[in-house]
């Protein structure tokens, strides 16, 4: 199975990705705006890619069919984690960064981004990658299979730079298991940048101006 996805390019021959990966119940056409929210001229022309994720059964909603990364159980989202649905997913998104770089993008110039499921899949596939890349972004989400990390994590991303924001009044994912994922991967000896917003499970322009300077310094 292969992704469809929107793409952008802010000029030709681009030589940096922004590979986006979009929440539960959502498509890539939900993040398309930050291409142009985000200002990152000063690095050269970039190639934005918006996948749609898979269509699954999702359990909590009453196992109607939507688009999802893995299925989620129940709403304590760190018991009974669909480790398969990660792991096809994790699949799915490391053939995405793969393309990119058959492209002709070095994996040091890609950046893998997503939004509450869409961070769990960026934090489950960007941290098992052998090339180490630009860096990591996670919104409003958490870090999966948490357990399994430190045994199944590359050396060659040992130091990848990671961006995570959340909202203080996040009713979806609460603040407090991003807090747990962010102190989790700092002692691992990982570099991130933390950010806290007074908004709900949702992006805000703060945090979108805060991602602009941290893309453009891991772009430089």
């Amino acid at each position: 199975m292969s992704l469809e996805a929107i793409e952008i390019e802010t000029g030709a021959d681009p030589r940096a990705s922004l590979i986006v990966l979009h929440g539960l119940g959502a498509s890539g056409d939900d993040f398309v705006p930050i291409a142009r929210e985000l200002d990152l001229s000063g690095v050269g022309p970039v190639r934005y890619v918006f996948p749609h994720a898979p269509v699954r059964p999702v359990t909590i909603n009453g196992g109607y069919a939507m688009p999802a990364w893995y299925d989620i159980v129940s709403s304590d989202l760190a018991r009974r984690e669909d480790e398969a649905g990660l792991r096809e997913s994790q699949a799915l998104v490391e053939a995405l960064i793969a393309r990119e770089r058959a492209r002709g993008v070095e994996a040091s110039r890609i950046v893998l981004a997503g939004f509450s499921q869409g961070c769990a899949m960026t934090l489950q596939a960007g941290l098992r990658q052998e090339q180490r890349l630009a860096g990591l972004v996670g919104l409003s989400g958490y870090l999966p299979l948490a357990a399994r990390l430190e045994a199944e994590r590359h050396p060659g991303n040992h130091d990848v730079p990671i961006f995570l924001a959340h909202g203080t009044q996040d009713g979806v994912v609460p603040i407090s298991r991003a807090r747990l994922s962010r102190d989790a991967l700092q002692a691992l000896g990982y570099q991130v940048e933390w950010h806290e917003y007074p908004i709900a499970h949702t992006v805000s322009m703060d945090e979108l101006r805060d991602l602009e300077r941290w893309l453009q310094r891991v772009l430089a």
